[in-house]
């Protein structure tokens, strides 16, 4: 009799992929949760209407420090009392906090479905927003950083993705 051995995957395949259909299924819901900066970014410069409103869910601490232009400031907090009076429940709505080592803008996103909102959150956050170079508002008036190049491509206003 021969012994049959068992090969041990390596840590990424140790769970093995989801079938196809789940991942569409999956990424695509993801899709619908969540929009890229350079894609809230590019909707934001285009002429016209964007079709949604951003929503800058941080102190008012965080919001003269910087923030996206046009934003409206709405901190989590005070969702549910000023939600109904600064926001159309047919326009969707874009959340952001600090970037993604926080979870403001999902509790913020969460709070707005709660009351009836469409609702998407903006991946990376602000930090995300001025690390790609992109412009900001600051109570002192407008700035931009330089994009960093582990975030954003030189030279080129694509990511190619």
């Amino acid at each position: 009799m021969t012994a049959t051995t068992t090969v041990t995957p390596n840590a990424v395949l140790r769970v093995p992929p989801a079938s196809p259909a789940a991942a569409a299924a999956y990424f695509g819901a993801s899709l619908a949760f969540h929009a890229d900066v350079s894609d809230v970014a590019s909707a934001l410069a285009a002429d016209g209407d964007r079709g949604f409103v951003v929503i800058d869910t941080r102190s008012t601490a965080s919001w003269d420090q910087g923030h996206v232009p046009g934003a409206v400031h709405l901190p989590t907090a005070l969702i549910a009392e000023q939600a109904g009076q600064l926001l159309d429940r047919t326009v969707p709505v874009v959340t952001y906090c600090w970037g993604p080592g926080c979870n403001g803008a999902t509790r913020a996103a969460f709070a707005l479905a709660e009351l009836g909102f469409q609702v998407k959150e903006m991946l990376g956050g602000f930090e995300y927003w001025a690390r790609e170079g992109f412009a900001y508002e600051t109570w002192e008036g407008s700035a931009r950083r330089d994009a960093d190049p582990l975030t954003a491509p030189v030279d080129s206003d694509d990511c190619g993705c």
